[in-house]
């Protein structure tokens, strides 16, 4: 039996518990043949780890050595790409990665803008979820948002909270309603040709 193993970076607290939550949604959905083992994630300082030198080569360093202690591992990069153009930053992340272990596969996916977009987008499957109203609706080019936090925070009756929704969220966001967003449909793209 095939066992895939992906060591993922991460940059918010909440994301240490819903990335890898997310990786074994898409890899259940995707049918992957076999198993799927997710390393804790490694959660970074965005603002250092975008930035090259030691920062960035100690973690891509750290997970890459335990993606190569497995044949089917690779190191998975999620982070907010913010007001960073993702096509640009991350093929620029991602060579910089390779330049620090090129022996080792590696990942990048950008939420563009943050993690909680991907949220906005298929908000309709959230309805009712943990408090967000019956008839919630995605907001127009949610992918264009600045604020999706906020957003969130602004339909929620006791306010977003990071580390208790963005687990509870991942768990129940529509794949197919979050498609329209070019950045999740990368992500999952990316990740089903890795499990297939």
């Amino acid at each position: 039996m095939k066992r895939f193993f992906i060591a993922p970076i991460v940059e918010g607290k909440g994301e240490v518990e819903a990335v890898p939550n997310l990786l074994q949604r898409v890899f259940k959905e995707a049918k992957g043949q076999g198993i799927l083992q997710v390393n804790p994630a490694l959660r970074v300082k965005a603002g250092s780890f975008l930035k090259p030198g030691d920062y960035f080569n100690r973690y891509v360093e750290f997970a890459a050595r335990k993606a190569k202690s497995h044949p089917a591992g690779r190191v998975l990069i999620v982070l907010d790409c913010e007001n960073h153009c993702p096509a640009q930053l991350g093929p620029a992340l991602l060579a910089r990665a390779r330049q620090t272990r090129p022996h080792v596969p590696f990942l990048v996916a950008l939420a563009y803008r943050e993690y909680e977009t991907w949220f906005l987008a298929a908000a309709k499957s959230l309805r009712g979820f943990a408090g967000l109203p019956e008839d919630l609706e995605a907001p127009p080019r949610s992918e264009s948002i600045r604020g999706a936090k906020e957003w969130l925070r602004s339909h929620l009756p006791n306010g977003y909270d990071e580390v208790e929704h963005q687990p509870l969220f991942t768990e129940a966001f529509s794949f197919a309603e979050a498609h329209i967003n070019d950045s999740f449909a990368h992500f999952r793209r990316a990740l089903e040709s890795f499990f297939r």
